[in-house]
């Protein structure tokens, strides 16, 4: 790792605070936030739309392409749903964050 900049994941079911919480950790630590949802849209790392469920095809590939360079040279904060896409080497920490069920769908239902 040495003189390298940490990355760090986090990740959670939709409404557990990974985007308000990678916000605030950015902004105290001048990390790059990485909000992947909006990357693949933003960059065009998808297959296209799919209508049935109201969302962008991820193509886990592009998105690894993508970021790979970025993920070496370290500084970052990555907020996404899932962990499995990937490379275990990028991160030096992983945060799952989790929400009681009660709280979790009242938050859902005002989005």
């Amino acid at each position: 790792m040495s003189g390298r900049k940490l990355n760090v994941l986090i990740t959670g079911t939709p409404g557990t605070g990974k985007t308000s919480l990678a916000s605030i950790l950015s902004q105290h630590t001048g990390f790059s936030h990485i909000e992947i949802g909006k990357f693949v849209k933003d960059h065009h790392l998808h297959d296209g739309w799919d209508s049935e469920l109201s969302c962008y095809i991820l193509n886990e590939d592009k998105v690894c392409d993508f970021l790979e360079d970025r993920m070496t040279e370290g500084g970052n904060i990555v907020d996404h749903h899932g962990c499995e896409i990937f490379p275990e080497r990028w991160f030096d920490h992983v945060l799952v964050l989790q929400t009681e069920n009660g709280i979790l769908y009242d938050r859902l239902e005002q989005r």
